[in-house]
């Protein structure tokens, strides 16, 4: 693919389309990439990271990350932050899987204690965890206690015993983004949600067993303060989000705010894919709380699978979650908008990040962090595609520059059509087993839109991400069994 020939270098990482490239641009807009990863990527991401550019109160720059790729409003990988007076609030800029995320959880097993029961524990995961599309979960509750839910987050999940205290030090926010309000959230998004607590979903959701290899470990002393202690360790990720919840609190604020965007408050834009209210707005408001009430979901759909991940182990090799070790890592959030104080020209302020498929990435000593983490910065977690595993990074200082923000997985290269054009799901199943990981899924046709071939190379994501000093590498973690929708 041709580049912009207005797109110039700044650094070896760090790439910039200034104002004049697109009319109504007020800030540049900056691509944080390799070389080779800046070659890959679609024209559409610097036309969208352009259109972020003129949103109304954007502040320093619009961003990239690494693994960036087309999405809808913000390019996947796209960050902004508003000032919370003059600027806007998008549902475009956080996505329709509203706090989509990555929670790790540790086990004292070893890869040659689980490989011979990978059929096992894999197939019981695949029966107790609910995948593919429309799936309902096995925590009943009524509508009017999801409303609970939406607004307590995994704090709900601590008081009727699916978590344990330690979880919630262990998850971004503590597992509950304080203000949410279920009032703001539409009966037909609670329709949409109620049922579906404790679901991985379909798409690129999954829960995969994974091993941390002596030879994929960079940072031995932070990889042990992150508990990862014994050779060939295996640990337990899991990727989703809030579902049908987020999705339709997503549509229903992106069709409110085409209706006053313009005739009420004046602004006009490119891409109507950027809908946005002011931030302090009425509308503005109304959806910053709804939002946050999806993003307590996504918590607590992570927390109740975490739940049953534990019993599934426990069951297997007949110990204790205790036991064996099975305490969590950190849990990431994507897809999320917050108030934030960040260093704007000199100055401490408040500023709303917006973080559309990226990841927080604090620095050593930061607010924020648990105390076990204060000297490393935080853990950060990139999911790579099911074939070629994925990695624990840690949060830097110098990530300042980027509202502390970083990739968030590896980057689709092609559309999910494209694909399953490509490749038969009952063949790449077959494929991946004979090269030791063992799948199970709710969809074939679902299996070969998730081919490694339609992603970005992870190694490079990453690599790009240390190199940018956005977050650097601990360890990569290699899958041998993985259940998907």
């Amino acid at each position: 693919m041709s580049l912009p020939p207005q797109l110039r270098k700044i650094s070896p990482t760090v790439w910039e389309l200034p104002v004049t490239y697109k009319e109504g641009m007020r800030v540049p807009a900056r691509i944080i990439a390799s070389e080779t990863l800046l070659g890959g990527m679609e024209a559409g991401v610097f036309d969208q990271a352009a259109n972020v550019a003129c949103l109304p109160g954007i502040l320093n720059y619009s961003y990239c990350m690494p693994d960036g790729h087309w999405g809808y409003g913000f390019p996947i990988g796209g960050v902004a932050a508003m000032d919370p007076d003059s600027g806007v609030i998008s549902p475009g800029g956080i996505g329709f899987d509203i706090n989509c995320g990555m929670r790790l959880c540790l086990t004292t097993l070893t890869e040659e204690e689980v490989r011979p029961r990978i059929h096992e524990l894999v197939d019981l995961l695949f029966a107790r965890i609910p995948t593919g599309v429309g799936c309902t979960g096995f925590v009943r509750c009524s509508r009017s206690e999801f409303r609970k839910v939406a607004e307590q987050g995994s704090r709900w999940c601590l008081r009727n015993g699916f978590a344990l205290p330690e979880d919630l030090e262990m998850t971004e926010e503590g597992g509950c983004f304080e203000g949410a309000d279920a009032a703001a959230c539409s009966d037909k998004a609670i329709e949409r949600g109620f049922d579906q607590i404790g679901t991985l979903g379909s798409g690129n959701h999954y829960c995969e067993i994974q091993v941390a290899r002596p030879e994929n470990i960079f940072d031995e002393v932070t990889a042990r303060a992150f508990g990862i202690t014994i050779p060939n360790q295996v640990v337990v990720m899991l990727h989703c989000g809030s579902r049908g919840f987020g999705h339709q609190v997503a549509t229903d604020y992106l069709q409110s705010f085409l209706r006053v965007m313009t005739t009420k408050y004046g602004i006009r834009l490119h891409d109507r894919e950027l809908a946005c209210a002011p931030f302090r707005s009425p509308e503005g408001q109304a959806y910053f709380a709804a939002m946050k009430c999806a993003a307590n979901m996504g918590f607590a759909n992570r927390q109740v699978i975490l739940h049953r991940i534990r019993e599934v182990f426990s069951r297997i090799f007949q110990r204790s979650p205790e036991e064996l070790g099975m305490r969590m890592v950190y849990d990431v959030a994507h897809n999320t908008a917050k108030l934030e104080t960040h260093q704007i020209e000199g100055e401490q302020r408040e500023v709303l990040v917006h973080r559309k498929g990226a990841t927080r990435s604090l620095g050593p000593g930061m607010p924020g962090l648990p105390d076990c983490y204060r000297s490393t910065g935080q853990p950060v977690i990139i999911g790579g595609s099911m074939e070629t595993g994925s990695y624990l990074l840690a949060g830097q200082a110098t990530a300042d520059r980027t509202f502390f923000t970083t990739a968030h997985g590896s980057g689709r290269t092609m559309s999910r059509h494209q694909a399953k054009k490509m490749v038969q799901g009952r063949k790449l199943l077959d494929e991946m087993e004979q090269h030791g990981i063992y799948v199970r899924t709710a969809s074939y046709g679902g299996l070969a839109e998730e081919a490694g071939f339609a992603y970005k190379d992870i190694d490079n994501v990453a690599a790009a991400t240390e190199e940018a000093g956005l977050s650097r590498r601990v360890v990569k973690l290699v899958p041998i069994g993985n259940i998907k929708g």
